[in-house]
């Protein structure tokens, strides 16, 4: 990274001030005389890093591979949860999930609630109390967008509205957009409005899996499903700067595109491993003084890392406890690993932990002695997890196809994403690594030490049944019998194992 590219930013931003006075400011504050950028949020779920830009020759994307050629591209950028609610609730406040009591996908939705820490609030706060006016919309339509943060709020004091045009005249404006992304595959009636926009599919004959999947029928037919979903996905994001474009909004305009983790997989979403946890993250700006043209930077960053970086770009104080760094201007500074965590999934209770440091990975298992694909509603119903639990059960997988379905797990994981990028050869008890397992664990216990990891803390039983309690009333009222029945099931056999110190 070059010192034009850090100081980019705060160069404009000083040329804004002095240049104020000539644009017919007559306001005695310099705060309200800068003419303030517009940021935009596009965000995409359940997506890893398959775009055409990223060498994925599967896919068909010139509108984000014309962000990428045209903006800065990081190529490694890392979600600090691979789950969709952590993830969204670390990103809304530039804090670690597991620092603000919001590690616990899909919690806070019963009686028991969590309420943020003293001194942490909302991106979209701070913006509006900069005079931003702030919206969160569905990007196939304009309906709320989805938020699934995992503590209390009232999405009124957070957002004005669902559309960034209904801002007032001059106006400037922080709005989120949110897109299915991967999600569309599991969706009949998603994937077949996809599918027909695209009028075309990737051919099953030309899919190439990772190492570690089989290629039975039904996994090929879901991997292929899932490249249709980022192709559409594209169309959807070209619709978002055309709706822009055509309301004379993006002049002025950041615009940050991001997946909220990896595919919906057995060794993605959920899990620490690359295909989890690595996400694209492109900023654009048609307006190269705001960003700069063509730029690809290789240092570590943490989804997280947006906020900060939004709130700096808008000229917004950066609250002193966010954890979030900016990535452009003189505050820049280059993180020395990036850290991640996955704790409860549902009613699957689990504590994961890990970090990328160099081009090594280090994860920590916590609950060893379970398998790594417990029992679990949300990915038992996925159309790969029958066929893949068959064929081992029938010992037809091999050893790197195995590594997921194993009925236990090693404490510690070390891989050199260098010669392993698929992570399939564990060097934990290799003793030509004993140097590096201990450097990166020590590493990683001060990372939850000095973040005041709260996955450190077992979960309440009450929080944990107030949860479940919320989970089977939803079953009960949708007549859905058998996935209550699954649910308690799977909540009988996590206290079970949690009994007998599993």
């Amino acid at each position: 990274m070059n010192k034009i590219d850090n100081t980019q930013y705060a160069t404009y931003f000083i040329l804004a001030i002095l240049l104020a006075p000539l644009s017919g400011c007559l306001s005695a504050s310099t705060s309200e005389c800068v003419v303030k950028p517009n940021i935009v949020w596009i965000l995409v779920d359940d997506m890893s890093c398959h775009f055409g830009y990223q060498g994925e020759k599967l896919v068909d994307t010139p509108v984000v591979d014309r962000l990428a050629s045209e903006g800065v591209v990081f190529t490694n950028a890392y979600a600090s949860a691979p789950v969709c609610s952590p993830f969204r609730s670390a990103m809304i406040t530039g804090m670690y999930q597991t620092s603000i009591g919001a590690h616990h996908h899909r919690s806070s939705r019963g009686k028991e609630k969590i309420y943020l820490p003293p001194g942490v609030r909302t991106i979209p706060e701070l913006f509006r109390d900069a005079g931003y006016y702030t919206s969160i919309s569905d990007a196939s339509s304009l309906k709320r967008g989805r938020e699934d943060y995992n503590f209390m709020y009232k999405h009124d004091d957070l957002y004005d509205g669902v559309d960034c045009r209904d801002r007032k005249e001059g106006q400037p404006f922080f709005a989120q957009f949110m897109l299915r992304g991967g999600k569309i595959r599991n969706s009949r009636s998603g994937y077949i409005k996809a599918k027909d926009a695209l009028g075309k599919q990737v051919a099953h004959k030309d899919i190439v899996l990772p190492p570690y999947y089989p290629a039975h029928p039904a996994i090929v037919e879901d991997w292929a499903q899932y490249l249709d979903s980022v192709n559409y996905t594209d169309v959807e994001v070209g619709h978002i700067l055309d709706q822009l474009k055509n309301a004379g909004m993006l002049e002025n305009t950041i615009v940050f595109f991001l997946t909220d983790h990896g595919i919906s997989h057995a060794r993605g979403k959920q899990f620490l491993y690359e295909e989890g946890v690595k996400i694209p993250f492109v900023v654009w700006s048609q307006d190269k003084k705001l960003i700069a043209r063509h730029k690809v930077r290789d240092e570590l960053i943490s989804h997280i890392d947006l906020s900060a970086t939004s709130l700096a770009m808008a000229g917004i104080q950066i609250p002193e406890k966010m954890q979030g760094r900016p990535l452009f201007g003189v505050e820049a500074a280059p993180r020395d690993f990036v850290a991640f965590g996955r704790d409860r999934c549902d009613e699957t209770v689990d504590r994961i932990r890990g970090l990328r440091k160099g081009n090594y990975k280090y994860i920590r298992n916590y609950y060893p002695e379970r398998p790594y694909l417990q029992p679990c509603r949300y990915k038992d119903k996925k159309p790969f997890m029958a066929p893949l639990r068959k064929l081992y059960k029938a010992g037809k997988l091999n050893g790197a196809q195995s590594l997921h379905l194993a009925t236990s797990r090693p404490k510690e994981e070390l891989y050199d994403l260098t010669k392993d990028p698929y992570e399939i050869h564990n060097l934990a008890s290799n003793p030509a690594y004993q140097k590096t397992l201990t450097q990166l664990a020590g590493v990683l216990t001060s990372w939850e030490i000095n973040t005041n990891d709260l996955g450190r803390i077992p979960e309440s039983s009450v929080m944990y049944d107030s949860d479940m309690a919320s989970f089977m009333q939803r079953d009960i009222k949708r007549k859905q019998h058998a996935s209550l029945a699954e649910l308690k099931a799977n909540i009988a056999l996590m206290k079970k194992w949690q009994g007998e110190g599993k």
